[in-house]
């Protein structure tokens, strides 16, 4: 790649903008020190099976420790890699990097998952300290010209250019790392790169704390269980007792989860109740204390800068450089190619519920109506609701009897649930897996339920990532927020969250499956546009006749009618118009924000919020009726998460699932010979291969996307 550089800029300028916005420069980003010594908890692999961390032995007060410890461990590593006087090799430079940085990775793996999912205020208060931090040694290494001078001569050798397999797929990826990262920018120009990556770092770790308290805060409060009619006798003791954890007895908190659409929505009779839920959902951290705006402007800018820093147009450009779908320009002609249909889905399924709203004499349908509306035609039509279905997923049921027994008939694998490891939080369960032959191959945690100190959504995340290289087996967690079961009521699922727990082990099972040399080539180190396939691939494993009838059973232990699963699949096609709709507005949002240079990005952002949507509606969606699922102020995924023109990566993998399973369907369905076929083409592949070289390998042609078209139900009419 060629980096056009840029005229010479002021880089103690941007460092005197970042002291004056209370970010400063540590010590560690100007000078390199002596790694000190360091003995807390994370100074050695823990003792537990497969090195599992500790809980029993960590305070919150550990963690900064270990983690400036691990900063300065790593940097004296690199530092001696990139001063090594004898001549570079693939080994003494490429490789080593691949042993740096373990005592980093092994409280990182463990900080980041509780600052996500089970935190408080001092492990914010670390996370903001320490993300600066982490993101300065980043730049450290990737700006060393010792370093880039050592990879750069292995690459272009003769004998690097003979490397083959995963060796060779290791040195490309470092060596196009290191100039995506700016190593072939003069000393200014890196100088002002690494002032501007903090502040990204600091501003990127703010949204997220600021969109967390902001979302608890805007929680609705209601003063009457009439105002909450529609909800279960569940559902309702819940919310009274998050009123009455809150301080407010006697009164009924509603939660607000991340997305735009609130599932409450879906069964509140009373329509002000839906009208205040829906308000309070899209206006969240839009003013006062929590307002996200002022961070996701400067953020937009800061990251147009950037791009245009390191030669490009936009900052979409910059994050797609090594995916499949790697120009921001097909990214959005795959996006647009769905609107036609989908445009003529919601303008069908809008004038559907309008005629049932009728009924009850709203004249004027809202955003608020849909889910409701929405969900009283599928009750008609299909004769169905949550009330039927929940009953028949047990959440640890549909886990340990669906999830796993999928696994186990596909791929050979085996699950005992271990009682004798510490966990963060006392609802989680721990498991140790066990490979075809009987052989330990991971251990899995799984952390279900919602609570206030919690991100919403859900995701996997490794404690311990596998590497032969390192000798590590993988230490897997999975995390969801099913709303948790009220006082002595077992834990019971919605089909939503069914599918998200196979999601989720999808990349659960693409971690464990990893049989790769080196760490940053390992199990779901793979790009955005790639690493939900496996996942989305995992959800059609939910509705095989033979899983279903494992796990789909009642308290009484009656398995689920097949008639009303035909129901919860045909209804699967129904409200296409939100259910896809807001996904595609979400995606075609993010890519306009990232394809705006650094002037075009300096506006309001609510502002160019409404011009984006205004433009979408121009192309024919009705983004006034269905919002996008995640709207600026509360769009984690691109803000902090590391999604930023990259949440379309959820629709081109869903294209990739539909299709591969396509393929499993037409070759015998879930059979072991098939799971062996999965593992040894893609799921276990990691990043050891070029990805369409890996999915040619697995379904043998290029993705096709009539597949999709057909499961989603936008091939032809209602």
């Amino acid at each position: 790649m060629n980096i056009r550089l840029m005229a010479a800029a002021a880089p103690l300028a941007v460092a005197a903008s970042l002291l004056g916005a209370g970010i400063s420069m540590p010590a560690e980003a100007r000078t390199a020190q002596a790694a000190p010594a360091y003995s807390g908890p994370f100074a050695q692999e823990s003792a537990l099976p497969f090195h599992a961390p500790d809980f029993s032995k960590i305070k919150d007060s550990d963690y900064q420790p270990a983690i400036e410890a691990g900063i300065a461990a790593k940097r004296a590593e690199m530092e001696a890699i990139a001063s090594n006087p004898a001549t570079p090799t693939f080994e003494n430079t490429v490789v080593a990097m691949e042993r740096a940085g373990t005592l980093l990775a092994r409280v990182t793996g463990v900080f980041d998952q509780l600052v996500s999912a089970n935190t408080n205020e001092t492990l914010d208060a670390i996370d903001t300290a320490m993300s600066p931090r982490r993101e300065a040694l980043k730049d450290e290494i990737y700006l060393n010209d010792k370093l880039f001078a050592r990879v750069k001569a292995v690459h272009d050798s003769a004998v690097g250019k003979a490397l083959t397999g995963e060796d060779k797929m290791l040195l490309e990826t470092t060596y196009a790392t290191f100039v995506h990262r700016g190593a072939e920018l003069d000393a200014a120009h890196k100088a002002e790169l690494k002032a501007m990556n903090l502040r990204i770092a600091a501003l990127e770790t703010r949204f997220s704390q600021t969109l967390t308290a902001g979302t608890d805060a805007a929680a609705v409060v209601f003063d009457s269980k009439e105002q909450l009619a529609g909800l279960s006798d569940a559902d309702i003791a819940t919310a009274a007792k998050r009123a009455a954890d809150k301080g407010m007895p006697g009164k009924y908190v509603l939660a607000l989860v991340n997305t735009t659409q609130q599932p409450a929505l879906a069964q509140l009779t009373n329509r002000d109740s839906r009208r205040k839920l829906f308000e309070a959902s899209v206006t969240r951290c839009t003013s006062g204390e929590n307002d996200t705006t002022g961070i996701v402007s400067e953020l937009a800018v800061l990251r147009a800068k950037k791009a245009r820093l390191l030669g490009l147009p936009d900052y979409a450009t910059f994050q797609m450089y090594d995916r499949m779908v790697s120009k921001p320009a097909k990214a959005v002609e795959f996006m647009k190619g769905f609107i036609p249909a989908l445009g003529a889905t919601q303008s069908r399924e809008e004038a559907i519920l309008a005629d049932a709203a009728k009924a009850d004499g709203v004249t004027t349908l809202e955003p608020w109506d849909w889910g409701f509306y929405a969900e009283k035609v599928r009750k008609a039509k299909y004769d169905l609701d949550d009330a039927q279905i929940k009953p028949y997923f047990n959440v640890w049921n549909t886990l340990e009897n669906g999830v796993f027994y999928a696994a186990t008939q596909t791929y050979g694998i085996t699950f005992k649930r271990r009682t004798d490891l510490p966990v963060y939080h006392p609802s989680m369960r721990v498991y140790e897996v066990f490979d075809k032959d009987g052989s330990p191959l991971a251990l899995f945690y799984f952390d279900p339920y919602a609570r206030p100190n919690k991100q919403g959504g859900a995701w996997m995340t490794n404690f311990v990532e596998q590497s032969d290289l390192l000798g590590d087996k993988p230490v897997v967690v999975n995390t969801l927020n099913i709303t948790p079961p009220a006082e002595g009521q077992p834990p019971l699922a919605t089909w939503d969250d069914v599918t998200t727990m196979f999601h989720e082990f999808g990349h659960a099972l693409h971690g464990m499956f990893a049989s790769q040399k080196y760490p940053s080539l390992s199990g779901t180190n793979t790009a955005r546009d790639f690493v939900e396939f496996p996942s989305q691939f995992n959800e059609n494993f939910a509705t095989v006749p033979a899983v279903l009838q494992h796990f789909a059973k009642n308290a009484a232990g009656e398995t689920i009618p097949d008639a009303l699963m035909q129901k919860i699949e045909a209804a699967a096609k129904w409200n296409q118009g939100l259910d896809f709709g807001e996904i595609l507005e979400a995606a075609m949002l993010d890519m306009n924000w990232h394809m705006l240079d650094e002037q075009q990005a300096a506006q309001r952002p609510l502002a160019f919020q409404s011009k984006a949507l205004a433009d979408m509606d121009a192309e024919g969606l009705h983004t006034s009726m269905v919002p996008p699922r995640y709207l600026t102020p509360y769009f984690r995924h691109i803000w902090s998460n590391g999604y930023s023109a990259g949440y379309h990566a959820y629709i081109w993998t869903e294209m990739l699932a539909h299709d591969g399973w396509d393929w499993v369907e037409k070759n015998g369905g879930m059979t072991r010979a098939n799971g062996d076929h999965i593992r040894a083409t893609f799921l276990g592949q990691g990043h050891s291969q070029d990805y369409s070289v890996m999915y040619r390998n697995f379904t043998g042609h290029d993705p096709e996307l009539e597949p999709m078209l057909e499961a989603r139900g936008l091939t032809g009419g209602e």
